[in-house]
C-alpha cells in the first residue's frame, strides 16, 4: 500500500471521528487505489520504455568505445539526455571524417592499418588491416584510456574489400580478372583483448597443381590492450613497411594495380608470423615493432628481387627472426610521415649461408586544399649475395644473378576535380616510379639492364561512394635494356570495402 495511504489510516484510526467523515475518508481511499489500479499497467510501461532506452543508449556507447575507448568514461553519472547529445556529437564527428579523399578515409589502420584496419588505423597501427576509420580497424585502436570501460564481450562487424580488373598490353587483348575476394573478420573479448584477421583468395578459384590462385590467411593476430603507449601484438602480422603493405585496400590508393616498388622492392602484400609491440607515444608519433619469421633466399632472382621469398610463417624458420620497426608521425593536419626498417638472415633453405636482407624506407602523404600527394623511397641489400648466387648455381642449376643492392622510388600527386559540396569524387593523378632490381651488384656478377625500369602511370579514379572506387590508368614502362623492350598497358578497374 502507498506510504500516504498507511500514513492517512493510521492518523484516522488515533482520532475520534464522525462516521460522515470516516466514510468520506474511505471513499477517497477507494477512489485513489481504484486510480492506481488503472495506472500502474501504464506505469510499467513507462518504465519498460524508459529501461529499454537506457539498454539502447548504453549498447551505443559501448559501440563507440570501440572506435574511441576514451569516449564518455562517466556516461553512468550522467543522465539520457545528456548521453544522447554526447553520442549525437562523436558521430557526427565521424561522418565529418569519411569525406571522400585520395586515400581510403582514416581512423586508423590498417588501416588498419589502417586499418585496416587497411586497418587512422592507430589500429596500433594497422593499422588494417583495416579501414582506418571503419569499425574493423579501429576496433584494435591504441589511443584512448583502457582503465575505465567494463570487461564486456563485444562481437565486432564483418568487413571486406574486393576487386577485379580489365588488364591489356599494347597489342593483346584485355585479360579480365577477379583478382581479389578478401573478407576481414573481428572480435573483441574485452576492453583490452581484440582479434583481427583478414582472408584472402586470389584470382576467383584456385586449381590443384597450378598456379592460377591462391587462399591466404593475410593476418590474424590478437591485440593485448595495456597502454596508449604501450600494447602486445601477437599472431600473422602484416610487416609495418610502406604505405601499401598496411593499407592495401582498392579505394585507398590511385591505379589499378599497386605501385611496382611496393610490389618488387618491398614484397605486397606481406604477412608473417611474429609477435611485438605498438603504440601512440603522443605529440603525433605511433609506433610497431616486431620480431617476425624471415624471408627465404631459395626465392630470390634478378627480376623480381625479393618479393618472391615471403614465406607466410609457414615452413619458415624462427631461430633467427627478422626485425622491422616503424616509426609514424601525424601531429601535423592531412600529414602522415613514416619511416621503417627492416633486418634478417634468409638462408634457412640454404645450408652453409645466411644472408641478411635490410629494408630501408621513409614515405610521407599530404593533403594540401583539393590537391594529394605522395611518395616514397625504399633500399634494400643482400649481404653475401655473390656467394648466393654461385650456391643457387650449383643447387638449381642457373644463376640467379641476385643483386647486392636493389632501389626505387616514386612520387604521386592528385587533384579532386568535383568541390567538396558535391558528393562523388573524381581524382586526376599521375605517377611515377623508378624501380632496380639491380641496382648494385656483388663482385663477378653484371647487372641485367632490362630490370632497370620506371613507369609513368596516368588515369582517374572515380568515387561514388568513398568506399567504391572505379578506375582507369595508362601505363608507360621503360627500361635500360636496347634488346629488350617493355610494353605499355592499359588496366581498367572496380574496388570496394565494406
Amino acid at each position: 500500500m502507498p506510504k500516504f495511504l498507511s500514513a492517512a489510516l493510521r492518523r484516522a484510526s488515533s482520532v475520534a471521528l464522525s462516521p460522515r467523515i470516516v466514510a468520506r475518508h474511505f471513499a477517497l481511499a477507494a477512489f485513489l487505489l481504484a486510480g492506481l489500479v488503472r495506472v500502474a499497467p501504464l506505469q510499467g510501461q513507462v518504465t519498460g520504455l524508459v529501461t529499454d532506452l537506457e539498454r539502447r543508449v548504453t549498447e551505443l556507447e559501448e559501440k563507440m568505445r570501440l572506435i574511441d575507448p576514451a569516449f564518455a568514461r562517466d556516461s553512468r553519472t550522467q543522465d539520457l539526455a545528456s548521453r544522447l547529445d554526447a553520442l549525437e556529437k562523436k558521430m557526427n564527428d565521424l561522418a565529418a571524417t569519411r569525406q571522400p579523399t585520395a586515400e581510403s578515409p582514416t581512423p586508423p589502420t590498417a588501416q588498419a592499418s589502417a586499418l585496416p584496419l587497411q586497418p587512422t588505423v592507430t589500429q596500433a597501427a594497422v593499422t588494417q588491416p583495416a579501414k582506418p576509420t571503419g569499425p574493423p580497424l579501429v576496433a584494435v585502436s591504441v589511443t584512448g584510456d583502457y582503465q575505465a570501460s567494463p570487461e564486456r564481450e563485444t562481437r565486432l562487424p564483418v568487413a571486406g574489400y574486393m576487386d577485379f580488373h580489365f588488364n591489356k598490353d599494347v597489342g593483346e587483348p584485355f585479360r579480365p580478372d577477379f583478382h581479389r575476394f578478401v573478407l576481414l573478420f573481428g572480435h573483441s573479448f574485452s576492453e583490452r583483448i581484440k582479434f583481427w584477421s583478414e582472408f584472402e583468395l586470389e584470382h576467383a578459384l584456385v586449381e590443384s597443381g597450378q598456379e592460377t590462385g591462391e587462399i591466404a590467411l593475410e593476418q590474424a593476430y590478437l591485440d593485448f590492450l595495456v597502454k596508449p603507449y604501450f600494447n602486445l601484438r601477437a599472431g600473422k602480422v602484416l610487416t609495418p613497411i610502406g604505405i601499401i603493405n598496411e593499407r592495401h585496400e582498392p579505394p585507398s590508393f590511385n591505379g589499378v594495380e599497386r605501385p611496382f616498388v611496393e610490389t618488387l622492392i618491398i614484397p605486397t602484400t606481406w604477412g608473417e608470423l611474429g609477435f611485438g609491440f605498438t603504440g601512440d607515444l603522443g605529440r603525433g608519433f605511433r609506433y610497431r615493432a616486431y620480431l617476425i619469421s624471415s624471408l627465404d633466399a631459395l626465392r630470390f632472382d634478378a627480376e623480381t628481387g625479393i618479393s618472391s621469398s615471403r614465406t607466410g610463417g609457414f615452413d619458415a624458420s624462427f631461430r633467427n627472426p627478422a626485425k622491422v620497426a616503424r616509426l609514424e608521425y601525424t601531429a601535423i593536419r592531412r600529414l602522415t610521415l613514416g619511416a621503417s626498417l627492416y633486418s634478417g638472415h634468409t638462408g634457412f633453405n640454404v645450408p652453409g649461408l645466411n644472408p641478411r636482407v635490410t629494408i630501408a624506407e621513409f614515405d610521407g602523404r599530404y593533403s594540401y586544399r583539393r590537391f594529394d600527394f605522395r611518395g616514397l623511397f625504399a633500399n634494400t641489400s643482400v649481404s653475401r649475395a655473390g656467394e648466393l648466387n654461385r650456391r643457387l648455381q650449383r643447387q638449381l642449376g642457373a644463376n640467379p644473378n641476385i643483386a647486392a643492392g636493389m632501389r626505387g622510388y616514386y612520387f604521386e600527386p592528385g587533384i579532386h576535380v568535383l568541390p567538396r559540396r558535391v558528393r562523388n569524387d573524381i581524382i586526376l593523378f599521375g605517377r611515377y616510379e623508378k624501380y632496380n632490381t639491380q641496382h648494385r651488384m656483388p663482385d663477378g656478377f653484371v647487372p641485367l639492364p632490362q630490370f632497370d625500369r620506371s613507369s609513368w602511370i596516368t588515369g582517374v579514379t572515380y568515387k561514388p561512394n568513398a568506399d567504391v572506387a572505379i578506375k582507369f590508368d595508362y601505363v608507360f614502362n621503360r627500361n635500360a635494356s636496347a634488346v629488350v623492350r617493355p610494353v605499355n598497358g592499359i588496366n581498367l578497374g572496380l574496388g570496394w570495402w565494406f
